[in-house]
Parts: structure tokens; C-alpha cells; sequence
């Protein structure tokens, strides 16, 4: 394993940062709110799984990433990446880490925000987009990131929220993500009209998903690549349309589609929340894609 420590950044009291209450140690904490992400333009990347894809996928520039003597032996390959591309390394004691993030399982990094726009998503000639999932209205951290993990691992091409939807750099997002940010283009703050009308025009049929739709999600399945006239077919290039977790999509939204889809319930269970049907429609579109 390379040496931890990068000597260019070493403190007056040595290599490793015993302070909680620094400047330093409260500057990392701060990025945990929107308004010092949006002043400095950096996040806090929480975890080893998150750390370790962040230091992993060469587009993500990231600043530092600061760990104890235990996590960086028990991490060292997030070690070895990070000093592979020239990204400071630092020591800290574990009330250090704590406070920096006490989440983190002390392994924290600091990366400039991602920005990718629907611009890049869909100017891609070699390789056009065929599965996004679209959030309309999503506050819920916790299923912003586990759509974005789903997403990642139906083989989507992209994420996309709109602008009254969570900040996708919030901490709990970024966790929730498990490191699947890093992977799939999760654009934010694009109108919900706008966003439909520029993936249409790119060749995505729009489908909302919704309890109360008139198709069924099954159903689709059965005629995949077969589908009569006028049947959405899910083997065709597709944004999934997703709503707010208490009140799903309102009647303006779900008539920007081109058809609304129920995910079937087959036993006692009210609804699906949010996370979970996303996942079981990406899953649809993805295996019939395939």
C-alpha cells in the first residue's frame, strides 16, 4: 500500500489532524448544508463504498479524502487509488472523522459538485439514450439516491430531476446512492415540461407511472416488442415518469405522458413507495430492452 499521508498537506503538529473543533474539520462538515455547496461548489462524499467510487471514476474531481490509521489499512485500495490520481490524503484521529461526518464510517472526501445537463445526456450520436428515470417533485433524499442506485443497476442512461425536486448533493442522497452517482448522469433542476418535451422530441416515449394508470405494467411486458398500434412498447427507448412520494403526479403531470402505467399489486400491500416501484419499472423496461 502507498503511504498514506501526502506530505504536501501535512499540519504544523504533524500528519495526522487531532483537532475536531478546526477550521479545517468544520469546513468539511459545512458542505453537509446546500448553502456551502453552493458557495464553494464542492460536496461531502460520506462512506467507504461512496469514497471509493468517487476516487475510482476519473470524471469526479476529488480534493482530498481523510480517513483514520484503522480505515485506511482496512480501506487501503481506496488509498492506493486516491494517491494513483494525485488526490491528497489525510490522517485524522477518529473524533476527527466524526466530526467531519459522524455517517461516514470515517472515510470522507471532498468533490467538486457533478454537474451534468440534459445537453450531455442526450448528445451522444454513438450511443443515444434508451432508459432515464424522470423525477417530478421527489423531496425524499433517501428515495432520490436509492432511484438513482436502481437506475444504475437496471443500466439506465441518466437521472433526471426537476427543479423543485431534492438537491442530489445532499448527504443522504449521496449515501443513498451507494456510490451509483458516480456512474449514472443525474441531472437537477430542469422543468418537468421542458425535460419531457426534449426527450420526446429525442425519440424516449414518456410513460408515468402511477397507482390509478389505465395500463398495467404486466400486461406491457407480455407484448414487449410485439405491442399493437397505439400500446406503448417497452422495448422502445423510455423515460419513466416518477412523482412526489405523498401525492404522486398531479392530472397536469401524468398528461405530459404518452400513457400512464400501474405497477400491479398482488397482494394486501396499499402501494408501492416510491424507491420500489421505480425500480420494478426500470427493471421492466430494461429486460424487455434487452
Amino acid at each position: 500500500m502507498a503511504p498514506v499521508v501526502d506530505e504536501r498537506d501535512a499540519g504544523p503538529r504533524g500528519d495526522v489532524l487531532q483537532n475536531p473543533g478546526a477550521e479545517r474539520v468544520k469546513a468539511v462538515r459545512a458542505l453537509a448544508t446546500r448553502a456551502m455547496r453552493a458557495r464553494t461548489g464542492r460536496f461531502l462524499v460520506e462512506g467507504p463504498q461512496s469514497v471509493r467510487e468517487a476516487v475510482l471514476t476519473p470524471t469526479v474531481r476529488v480534493h482530498a479524502v481523510y480517513v483514520t490509521e484503522q480505515t485506511a489499512t482496512r480501506y487501503d485500495e481506496i488509498v492506493d487509488a486516491a494517491h494513483a490520481r494525485g488526490i491528497t490524503v489525510r490522517l485524522g484521529t477518529p473524533q476527527v472523522l466524526d466530526a467531519m461526518s459522524p455517517d461516514a464510517q470515517q472515510v470522507v472526501a471532498v468533490a467538486d459538485r457533478l454537474t451534468p445537463t440534459l445537453d450531455d445526456v442526450l448528445a451522444r450520436p454513438d450511443s443515444p439514450p434508451r432508459l432515464l428515470a424522470l423525477l417530478a417533485h421527489v423531496r425524499d433524499p433517501g428515495n432520490a439516491g436509492t432511484v438513482v442506485r436502481a437506475a444504475d443497476a437496471a443500466g439506465a442512461d441518466a437521472v433526471v430531476l426537476t427543479q423543485e425536486s431534492v438537491d442530489v448533493h445532499n448527504p443522504k442522497v449521496v449515501r443513498s446512492t451507494a456510490g451509483s452517482l458516480f456512474h449514472v448522469p443525474t441531472v437537477e433542476g430542469v422543468s418537468l415540461v421542458a425535460a419531457v418535451g426534449r426527450l420526446r422530441a429525442a425519440g424516449l416515449q414518456v410513460l408515468a407511472a402511477d397507482g390509478a394508470g389505465e395500463l398495467d405494467l404486466d400486461a406491457l411486458l407480455d407484448v414487449a416488442g410485439t405491442a399493437p398500434t397505439g400500446t406503448p412498447d417497452l422495448a422502445r427507448p423510455t423515460a419513466w415518469l416518477f412523482g412526489n412520494e405523498a401525492w404522486g403526479l398531479g392530472d397536469e403531470d401524468r398528461a405530459l405522458a404518452d400513457a400512464v402505467v400501474r405497477v400491479p399489486i398482488h397482494g394486501r400491500a396499499e402501494s408501492l413507495n416510491l424507491a420500489t416501484a421505480a425500480t420494478v419499472c426500470l427493471y421492466a423496461s430494461a429486460r424487455a430492452q434487452r
